[in-house]
């Protein structure tokens, strides 16, 4: 019996990238090896200025590694692609669209079955009511559903995320986690996702990189072994956010070890 093993959809092998700053080369990122397989919740965590955007616009090919390779479905990345969606912190809506036409503005055309995914998209961030609005009638965090809209309703192979839900309030927050998992499962979504917030990776991630600062380096690799949906008030839950949480405290003075898990 011959068993077949998938490549990761996302591959990074020792990537690293520098930055000019005063006539010298600033490393920023160094040596980063990472996977996301298909279907796969992938959260990269660690302090402010470890290069965690960076590498993150580096897989969407917005940047370019000054050492390693990017591939995703097998393929080297050298440009931004339609299989490949970033969605940034800031929502990028253009003003003289409404809801409606920037969520459609991804997609191929105005036909009866995209605006059927456009309408699917914003009853997933529950903006069903807002379809005609344009974006300066909306709260801030209302136009970033709606840039979370556009990004789910192209269904690419891969979503990256930067910080999607900071501009969102607490119950917007959870509610779009929640479709997040629940559309994880559904469509086999896979997401790179960096965020500053603990108990959201643990809550979404089935692992979690975690990087140091100057240069942004691997440091750990957590795999979440709880079932999704799930509990952010269970003791297993506290033991990864606690776990997580005294390891921000060293990820300054800990070396790289040998530990995929």
């Amino acid at each position: 019996m011959v068993i077949t093993v998938s490549k990761p959809l996302i591959q990074l092998e020792g990537v690293s990238k520098y930055f000019s700053r005063n006539g010298h080369n600033y490393e920023v990122l160094r040596n980063i090896s990472l996977h996301v397989n298909k279907g796969e919740i992938v959260t990269l965590l660690g302090q402010s200025g470890c290069g965690k955007s960076t590498l993150l616009n580096i897989v969407g090919g917005f940047l370019k590694p000054d050492e390693g390779t990017v591939f995703i479905n097998d393929e080297k990345v050298t440009e931004p692609t339609k299989n490949c969606i970033i969605l940034f912190q800031h929502h990028n809506l253009l003003p003289w669209r409404t809801v409606l036409d920037n969520v459609l503005l991804g997609l191929n055309g105005e036909t009866k079955e995209n605006y059927v995914k456009a309408q699917n998209a914003l009853q997933f961030v529950g903006l069903t009511d807002y379809v005609k609005n344009y974006p300066h009638e909306l709260s801030g965090g209302m136009q970033q559903r709606v840039a979370i809209a556009r990004a789910f309703a192209m269904k690419p192979d891969v979503i990256l995320m930067d910080e999607p839900f900071v501009a969102l309030d607490t119950f917007n927050r959870y509610h779009l986690q929640d479709e997040l998992v629940r559309l994880q499962k559904q469509d086999e979504i896979s997401i790179l996702l960096v965020t500053h917030d603990i108990d959201e990776a643990v809550y979404v991630s089935d692992r979690i990189y975690m990087l140091s600062s100057d240069p942004g380096e691997m440091v750990q690799s957590i795999r979440i072994e709880l079932p999704k949906p799930r509990d952010r008030s269970h003791n297993d839950f506290y033991y990864y956010r606690n776990k997580i949480f005294d390891l921000f405290q060293l990820t300054n003075d800990v070396k790289k070890p040998e530990y995929y898990i």
